[in-house]
C-alpha cells in the first residue's frame, strides 16, 4: 500500500507551515516594532546577505544560528551560533549598565549607596552602585521576559516611543541654536581647556566687598593665596582666563575647527587650536582637562562598534515572526537605513554646533558634569535622559528576549549535548531555562560592571556572526545549488565577500589580542562538535565545497599515476562475513588502521554470495555493520559491499571496481584462510589464490595476514620487540615500506626493526651487509642488517624470481658504492628497469619474454653468467615444477625441502619477532599445482606467531632521492 502524501494534503500543509512554537500564537501580534535600534551603515552588506539567506526558504527559530548552521554545517553554525548567543547576552548586561550609569548620575545622583568624598575610590564606589542596582533592573526584565513576549512587545513601542521623541528634540535643539544658543561656558587658560569642577570664577581673581581677592583658580596655580610674594606657574602668568560658549550653536561656524581629525595621546591637555596663548609650556597641572585614552581610529570604531549591533534583533525573533521571509529583509533595511541617517546627522550636527574641547571631555570636567547632548536638545535636557534611560533598557530586553530563543535553537538541533535541556520550553513557548541561564551570564557582565572592558569582547562576536553570515551568502552563490533560490535579488558574491573582508578587518582593528580569544573560544565549540560527532544532512555549503574540491582533486590525479615519493599504501582491505553478517576477522581491519599512519585510501570491501534483487536488504544492514566496526577500530575510509553470484566473481569485482579515478587502491590486504588443511571445502583455498591471481594480475600489491587473530589491537602497546623483514626478492621496497608505516602507530612504536637477506655461498656476505646497511641510511630507516647464508638448493622454490629479482636487488645495493657521476649516469637506468621488471609468478607464461628483457638489461652481468644463470634457472625449474606437480612416487622423498630448510632459518632467527614480514611467491602457472602451493607456504610459515606475506605490485614505492 503506497503512504506516500497526496498532492493535496502536501500543498496544504505547506501554504499552513507555521514557525511559530506550540502555544506560542500569541506572538504573532505586535510584531511591527522595530527590528533593531542601531545599526551602521558598513553593516548594509552584512544585511544584504542575511536578506537573501532568509528568503531562500522557512527560517524558523534560530535566526542567525539557523542562517549559518544550515548553509555551513553544524559545526560551524553552532561555534558561531554560540558566540552570538554569549555576545547578545553581554550585550544586555552592558545596556543595563548603561541605564544604571544614565539612572545614577544624571536621574537620581542620591540614590547612591555607595559613595566616597575620595576623589581615587570615586570610581570604585561607582562600580559597586552599578553592580547593586544592574542586578535588580536584571531581574526585574528577566521576570517581564519570563511573563511572556507580547509583553516585552508592548513596552518596547513605549521605548521607541521615547528614543523617536528624543532624537526629534536634538534636531530641535540644533536648529534653535541656530539663532540662540544655549548658555554653556567652558573656562579657558589660554588655549587649555579649565576643569570647572573645583573653580568658583572663571578668572584668576574676584571682587568681595569692593577687594579684588585671588580667586580658587590663583589657589591652583601659585603657591600663595597673596598677590605679593607668590610663585606661579609660568603659563598662568603669561595667559589669560576667558570663557568660551560650550555650544557656540549651528552658524557659529565651529565645524571648521572639528571637520578633520585630531588623535592625542593620554594625558594630552585638551586645547582649542584657534585661541590665543604664550608659547611657554609651563607645569602639568591637576585643573587642566585631560584626555583620558590615547585615541585613535581603531580605537574609536571598537568602542562605537557596540552601538550598532542591533541588524540581528528581529533575525533573533524569526520563531515569532508571522513570516520571516518579509518581515527581516525589509525590518532590518529599512531600520538600518533609518538609524544610519539618524547617526551621521547627529554627528554633523554636534560637530556643528559644540565646541571641540567639549566633545572631547568624555566626563563633562569643563562643564561640571552636565550632559551636553541635553543640553543642546530641546525643549528640556530631561528629554534626552529619560529617552537614553529607556533606549537602553529597552535594548536590554530585547538582547533578553532574543538571546534564549538563540540557546534554544541551537539546544534543540542536539548538536551540543549538554545543552539538550535548554530546548525545552514551558506551555506557551517561552524558553524558560535558556532565560535562566541567559540571566546568569548577563549577570556576570554586571559584576564586571565597566563598560569598557566588556565592549571589546562583545564585538568580536557580533562581527564573528557576520563574518559567517556573508561567508554563507557568498559560498552558496558561488556553488550554484540548485536549492539556491533566495527571493530577495539584490546580492552578489562580491559584496558578500567585501562585507566578510570588513568584518575580518574590523576584528584586528578593534583589538587584535580580542579578535584572537573570541577566535579560540570559535574554533574550541567547532572542535568539540567535531568531536561529538554531530551528524546532521542539513545540506550545507561546506558539503557542497567538499564536493567540488574533491571533484578538483580527482580530476587532477587523473593526470598520472603517481611518483615514488608520493607513494602511499592505498588499502583494499577484503572482509569475510559469516551467516549472521558479521565480521569473522575484525583484527584485520584493525591491522589496517595501524597500517594507515600512511594516511592513504581505505576501503572495507566484502562480498554476500546470492542474487542483487533478492539480498539488497542485506547488503545494506551487512554495510552498516562495516561501517560501524570501522568507526570502533577509527578507520577513516569508504565500505563497499557486492552481490555476486560466486564468491570469487564478487572479489574480482572489488579488485577491478573499486576507487574512482585516480583515487584507487593499490594494495590488497585479506587474511590467511586458517584450518584449510582440515576443511572438505575446497572452495576456501582455491577462492584465495584466485584472489592472489587476481591481485597479481591487476599489478596490485598484496599483504596476506596469517595467525591474524594473534595480531595485536589498537589498545595494546609492544614495550619491545622486533618487527622482522626476511627480504629474499626485490618487491619494489614494499619490505622495506611497511615496517616503517607501522612504527608510526603507537602499537608498533617502541619496536625495532631488523632486515634479514639471504645470500649464496658463493656472495659476499660481508660486503653485502654493508651495502644493505648503506642503502637503508639512504632510505632514512633505521634497521639493523643480518645476511643469512643458505646453499641455492635451500631456496629452490625462490629460484626463478630470485634468478630475476635477486640481481636487482644486489644491482641496487652496488649502486650505492658508485661515484656521484657514476651513480647520476645510471641513476636513469635503474629507474626505467625498477619501472619495467615486475615480479613474476612462478612458471607463468611470461618467462620466455622476461629473459629477453634481461638479456637487454643485465648491466653488471657477464655473458657467461648470463648463460649459466638461464641453465641454472632450467635446472631449479625442473625440480619446482616437480615440486608443485608431487608426482605421488616423488611427495614423501620431497616434503617441501625449500620451505623447510627457509622455515627453519626463519623460526631460528625470528622465533620472538612481534611479526615477521617475508615475500610471498606467485602461484604456480598450473592450477593442479594449487593445494602443493598452498602447502608451501603453510609450511614456510609454520611455528611463526603473526606473520605477513608481502607481495609487490611491480612498481617502486620506495626511493632514497628526496
Amino acid at each position: 500500500m503506497d503512504t506516500r502524501p497526496k498532492v493535496s494534503s502536501l500543498l496544504s500543509r505547506l501554504a499552513n507551515y507555521t514557525n511559530l512554537t506550540q502555544g506560542a500564537k500569541e506572538h504573532e501580534e505586535a510584531e511591527n516594532i522595530t527590528e533593531g535600534k542601531k545599526k551602521p551603515t558598513k553593516t548594509m552588506l552584512t544585511a544584504i546577505s542575511m536578506s537573501a539567506i532568509a528568503t531562500n526558504g522557512v527560517v524558523p527559530a534560530g535566526g542567525s544560528y539557523f542562517m549559518i548552521s544550515r548553509a555551513l554545517g553544524p559545526e560551524f553554525g553552532g561555534a558561531v551560533g554560540l558566540c552570538f548567543y554569549l555576545g547578545t547576552t553581554f550585550a544586555a548586561a552592558m545596556y543595563i549598565l548603561g541605564a544604571i550609569e544614565i539612572f545614577l548620575v544624571y536621574i537620581v545622583p542620591r540614590a547612591a549607596i555607595f559613595q566616597s568624598d575620595d576623589a581615587l575610590k570615586e570610581s570604585a564606589a561607582m562600580l559597586n552602585n552599578m553592580r547593586v542596582y544592574g542586578t535588580a533592573f536584571l531581574v526585574l526584565m528577566v521576570l517581564v521576559v519570563f511573563i511572556g513576549v507580547r509583553y516585552v512587545n508592548k513596552f518596547a513601542s513605549l521605548f521607541l516611543a521615547c528614543v523617536i521623541v528624543s532624537i526629534l528634540a536634538i534636531y530641535a535643539g540644533a536648529i534653535k541654536s541656530s539663532f540662540a544658543p544655549p548658555h554653556f561656558p567652558v573656562c579657558m587658560l589660554g588655549n587649555r581647556t579649565l576643569s570647572s569642577r573645583h573653580i568658583d570664577v572663571c578668572s584668576k581673581t574676584k571682587e568681595v566687598n569692593n577687594m579684588t581677592v585671588p580667586s580658587k583658580l590663583w589657589g591652583f596655580f601659585c603657591n600663595s593665596s597673596q598677590f605679593f610674594n607668590a610663585t606661579c606657574d609660568e603659563y598662568f602668568v603669561h595667559n589669560n582666563v576667558t570663557s568660551i560658549q560650550g555650544i557656540p550653536g549651528l552658524a557659529s561656524g565651529v565645524i571648521t575647527e572639528n571637520l578633520w581629525s585630531n588623535y592625542l595621546p593620554k594625558g594630552e591637555i585638551i586645547e582649542k587650536p584657534s585661541a590665543k596663548s604664550s608659547e611657554v609650556l609651563g607645569s602639568l597641572n591637576h585643573e587642566y582637562v585631560l584626555v583620558d585614552i590615547t585615541t585613535s581610529f581603531t580605537l574609536l570604531v571598537g568602542i562605537f562598534f557596540p552601538s550598532v549591533t542591533g541588524i540581528m534583533a528581529g533575525s533573533n525573533r524569526s520563531g515569532d515572526l508571522k513570516d520571516a521571509q518579509k518581515s527581516i529583509p525589509i525590518g532590518t533595511i529599512l531600520a538600518i537605513l533609518t538609524t544610519s541617517f539618524v547617526y551621521l546627522s547627529n554627528v554633523v550636527l554636534f560637530g556643528a554646533c559644540i565646541e571641540g574641547v567639549v566633545l572631547r571631555d568624555k566626563f563633562g570636567d569643563a562643564v561640571k558634569g552636565n550632559l551636553v547632548v541635553g543640553t543642546l536638545s530641546w525643549p528640556s535636557p530631561w528629554v534626552i535622559v529619560i529617552g537614553s534611560f529607556f533606549s537602553t533598557c529597552g535594548a536590554g530586553l530585547q538582547s533578553l528576549t532574543g538571546a534564549p530563543r538563540l540557546l534554544q535553537a541551537i539546544a534543540k538541533d542536539n548538536i551540543i549535548p549538554f545543552l539538550r535541556v535548554f530546548g525545552h520550553s514551558k506551555a506557551n513557548g517561552e524558553p524558560t531555562w535558556a532565560l535562566l541561564l541567559t540571566a546568569a551570564i548577563a549577570e556576570l557582565g554586571i559584576l564586571i560592571a565597566s563598560l569598557d572592558l566588556v565592549a571589546p569582547i562583545l564585538s568580536m562576536f557580533f562581527l564573528m556572526c557576520y563574518l559567517f553570515v556573508n561567508l554563507a551568502c557568498a559560498l552558496q552563490t558561488l556553488l550554484r545549488t540548485p536549492n539556491w533560490r533566495p527571493r530577495f535579488r539584490y546580492y552578489h558574491w562580491a559584496l558578500s565577500f567585501m562585507g566578510m573582508s570588513i568584518c575580518l578587518a574590523l576584528m584586528f582593528i578593534s583589538s587584535w589580542y580580542y579578535a584572537i580569544v573570541a577566535m579560540v573560544i570559535a574554533g574550541m565549540i567547532y572542535k568539540y562538535i567535531e568531536y561529538q560527532g554531530a551528524e546532521k544532512e542539513w545540506g550545507d555549503g561546506i558539503r557542497g565545497l567538499s564536493l567540488s574540491a574533491a571533484r578538483f582533486a580527482l580530476l587532477r590525479l587523473e593526470e598520472g599515476p603517481p611518483h615514488t615519493k608520493n607513494w602511499r599504501p592505498q588499502l583494499l582491505v577484503l572482509l569475510k562475513l559469516d551467516e549472521d553478517l558479521h565480521v569473522k576477522h575484525p583484527r584485520l581491519l584493525t591491522f589496517a588502521s595501524q597500517l594507515k599512519a600512511g594516511k592513504g585510501l581505505t576501503i572495507v570491501g566484502s562480498v554476500i554470495v546470492g542474487n542483487f534483487l533478492e539480498n539488497y536488504g542485506e547488503a545494506l544492514a551487512a554495510e552498516q555493520t562495516i561501517k560501524h566496526l570501522m568507526e570502533a577500530e577509527k578507520v577513516k575510509g569508504f565500505s563497499q559491499l557486492v552481490v555476486a553470484a560466486k564468491l570469487r566473481e564478487g572479489i574480482s569485482h572489488l579488485i577491478q571496481s573499486c576507487g574512482l579515478g585516480g583515487m584507487k587502491h593499490n594494495t590488497v590486504v585479506m587474511g590467511w584462510p586458517n584450518g584449510w588443511r582440515q576443511s572438505e571445502d575446497a572452495r576456501a583455498w582455491k577462492t584465495f589464490i584466485g584472489t592472489v591471481r587476481v591481485t597479481t594480475a591487476a599489478h596490485l600489491a598484496l599483504l596476506v595476514a596469517k595467525n591474524i587473530s594473534f595480531f595485536p589491537s589498537n589498545v595494546e602497546q609492544f614495550s619491545e620487540g622486533n618487527i622482522d623483514v626476511w627480504w629474499i626478492v626485490h618487491d619494489g621496497g614494499m619490505l622495506m615500506l611497511l615496517p616503517f608505516l607501522l612504527k608510526q602507530h603507537k602499537v608498533w612504536r617502541k619496536c625495532s626493526i631488523r632486515i634479514f637477506t639471504v645470500a649464496q655461498l658463493e656472495d659476499n656476505s660481508i660486503q653485502m651487509k654493508k651495502d644493505l646497511a648503506t642503502f637503508l641510511y639512504h632510505l632514512r630507516i633505521e634497521a639493523e642488517v643480518e645476511v643469512v647464508e643458505m646453499h641455492d638448493s635451500d631456496i629452490s622454490a625462490y629460484t626463478y624470481e630470485r634468478t630475476l629479482m635477486m640481481e636487482q636487488r644486489s644491482q641496487m645495493l652496488r649502486h650505492m658504492r658508485l661515484s656521484k657521476t657514476e651513480r647520476d649516469r645510471e641513476a636513469q637506468l635503474v629507474k626505467d628497469r625498477n619501472s619495467m621488471l615486475r615480479l613474476t609468478s612462478i612458471g607463468s607464461d611470461e618467462d620466455d619474454e622476461t629473459e629477453t628483457y634481461q638479456e637487454k638489461v643485465h648491466m653488471t652481468w657477464t655473458k657467461d653468467k648470463y648463460m649459466a644463470s638461464r641453465g641454472q634457472k632450467a635446472k631449479s625449474m625442473e625440480g619446482f615444477q616437480d615440486l608443485l606437480n608431487m608426482r605421488p612416487d616423488q611427495s614423501n622423498v620431497r616434503r617441501m625441502h625449500t620451505a623447510v630448510k627457509l622455515n627453519e632459518v626463519i623460526v631460528n632467527k625470528s622465533h620472538e619477532a612481534k611479526l615477521v614480514l617475508l615475500n610471498m611467491p606467485g602461484p604456480p602457472r598450473n592450477p593442479e599445482g594449487d593445494e602443493n602451493y598452498m602447502e608451501f607456504l603453510e609450511v614456510l610459515t609454520e611455528g611463526l606467531e603473526r606473520v605477513l606475506l608481502v607481495r609487490g605490485g611491480g612498481s617502486e614505492v620506495i626511493t632514497i632521492y628526496s
